[in-house]
């Protein structure tokens, strides 16, 4: 904070205590006149004022929480931009991204700063680590179990979940049912593939599914025409004329969709034949697709969880759309 703000906020804080003190001496002493314990010539409804010194125990207890606090504020931060004593500190400031946050917990570390959110994970993966390890490795402690026997383990599944709800459900939804722009994972559509080892992959190292803007390309009237062919081929009613000239037009898109337009992993490319639609399908979300592209960017998590963490999570996301079609089978 600035030096101005800074010292507002220590006058204040010091400011309070001093006068709780002061109000505490000032209320210890006797202004009363009378001697203490006898009466003061007050009566109300049968009630007669006694001239009573505060009692002890509450004087001291004040007069103790007095002291605890200021040894508080010079012992923590608190006064301002002061750092306290103890060279304590909730966790490292400023930090933009997860190197800066890394570089700043291993500074605090070898200068032995006490960061209280680097302890708190320092001490959750001592707690928590071996658990995740006991769920995601084989016996031998070397590999990891398919991703297919844990997405049939149901207290794997409860961590997985958990860490789906904190991590991943913002954008997927607490269902995993997604929501315009963030992919349903509840389903059989996978634009990057459903296999075990390919939502691992997802999730490690994240995604970027870019579309190309064609509007300059194509103009209004292309525009139209492909969005009507894209429509038809779910089955979409659409002007059958101007269907079969964005259908010419379509070469371009074929390159990511295919020439029968069912999209493809390698490129992130979706089905366009299963009136499945990442962006919403009514004819003007597409048109504006078509005009001005889409770039979908999901993150990656490898070093945010880490890959013990992940192994359980794309489990769970595995399971999600795999495990009721297994116990059909």
């Amino acid at each position: 904070m600035s030096t101005l703000f800074s010292i507002f906020v220590t006058v204040i804080s010091l400011g309070t205590i001093l006068g709780c003190f002061l109000l505490l001496a000032w209320c210890m002493k006797d202004k009363m006149g009378a001697e203490e314990g006898k009466p003061m010539g007050h009566t109300f409804d049968g009630i007669e004022e006694i001239n009573n010194p505060l009692p002890k125990w509450w004087s001291y207890m004040f007069l103790f929480f007095i002291v605890t606090g200021l040894i508080y504020l010079l012992a923590f931060p608190g006064l301002g931009n002061f750092k306290g004593l103890l060279g304590w500190q909730s966790s490292n400031q400023d930090v933009r991204s997860l190197a800066e946050s890394k570089a700043a917990a291993a500074s605090a570390k070898a200068e032995g700063r006490a960061v209280e959110y680097d302890r708190e994970l320092a001490k959750a993966d001592e707690i928590y680590g071996a658990k995740f390890r006991e769920l995601t490795y084989q016996a031998d402690g070397k590999s990891y179990k398919e991703i297919t026997e844990i997405a049939k383990d149901p207290e794997a599944l409860k961590v997985g979940q958990r860490l789906f709800l904190q991590n991943c459900s913002q954008c997927h939804g607490s269902d995993a049912r997604g929501g315009r722009g963030f992919p349903n994972l509840t389903d059989s559509e996978w634009q990057w593939g459903g296999a075990p080892d390919q939502i691992k992959t997802t999730i490690m190292g994240g995604r970027q599914g870019i579309m190309a803007a064609w509007g300059e390309i194509l103009g209004q009237d292309g525009v139209k025409e492909v969005a009507s062919y894209v429509l038809s081929l779910s089955g979409r009613k659409v002007d059958l004329v101007e269907a079969k000239k964005g259908e010419a037009r379509f070469a371009m898109c074929a390159a990511c969709h295919g020439p029968d337009a069912k999209g493809g992993i390698a490129f992130g490319a979706p089905d366009l034949t299963n009136n499945i639609w990442l962006y919403g399908g009514s004819r003007q979300v597409v048109e504006q697709t078509i005009t001005h592209g889409r770039h979908g960017v999901m993150p990656a998590w490898k070093d945010i969880l880490g890959e013990d963490k992940v192994h359980l999570l794309a489990s769970y996301v595995y399971s999600l759309s795999h495990n009721d079609r297994q116990n059909q089978q």
